[in-house]
């Protein structure tokens, strides 16, 4: 853009398209990115413009407001304006029912976007047929296997445990007992006493003695 014309026809065309009410901020605002425009050079621009009586200015207080010259403009009548306001309607009616089915295709779209593809449906259905033979083998040969174990076995070493476990409990009291009685002569605490006599508690070898 040249220095002579200084944005002017850029700004002319600007508000006879828009046709409404704006301040040199709001031009500028709204045609820097696109045309590059400065500040100061819109403010000259809108002001030359309203001296050739291109544009309109009016003053409010301290702010200069700017629009087109209406009387380039055709005069509307009523029926044309309700015929404006019928078509604004459908149109905005129109707009409302895009958006709305927009929405919809994009939340359609996430979720075929995360959805398996066909070709991985089919790896993955694989896999799980794989994975279904193992366990079938696996239970083919637990079902054929000749060292099962009976009821009667299994009771048997359930009750050998509860003995096993019972005698634990009984000599790990026993040897409390027999410690408690040597630490009340004992000078020194529970845990030098343990170490000097090479004793390992199951706390010490992180043992829990099972429920019976």
């Amino acid at each position: 853009m040249s220095k002579k014309e200084n944005g002017a026809p850029v700004i002319l065309a600007y508000l006879n398209e828009k046709n409404r009410p704006y301040s040199a901020q709001d031009v500028f605002c709204n045609l820097q990115k696109q045309h590059g425009l400065g500040k100061t050079a819109v403010v000259k621009a809108m002001e030359l413009l309203a001296q050739e009586g291109k544009i309109k200015e009016k003053t409010y207080g301290k702010q200069k407001i700017y629009f087109a010259d209406q009387s380039q403009f055709r005069d509307v009548n009523d029926a044309d304006l309700k015929s404006m306001d019928k078509q604004i309607s459908e149109l905005s009616a129109e707009v409302q029912s895009l958006t709305q089915s927009c929405r919809q295709l994009d939340t359609e779209l996430k979720e075929l976007n995360s959805s398996l593809t066909t070709e991985e449906m089919m790896a993955e259905i694989q896999e799980l047929k794989a994975e279904c033979s193992g366990y079938r083998a696996r239970l083919e040969k637990i079902k054929s296997a000749t060292n099962h174990v009976t009821p009667e076995e299994k009771e048997k070493v359930c009750k050998e445990r509860d003995v096993y476990v019972k005698e634990w409990k009984k000599r790990k009291r026993l040897a409390s007992d027999m410690m408690n009685a040597i630490l009340e002569g004992y000078p020194k605490s529970k845990r030098e006493f343990l170490e000097e006599v090479g004793v390992e508690t199951d706390e010490d070898c992180k043992v829990v003695v099972p429920n019976t």
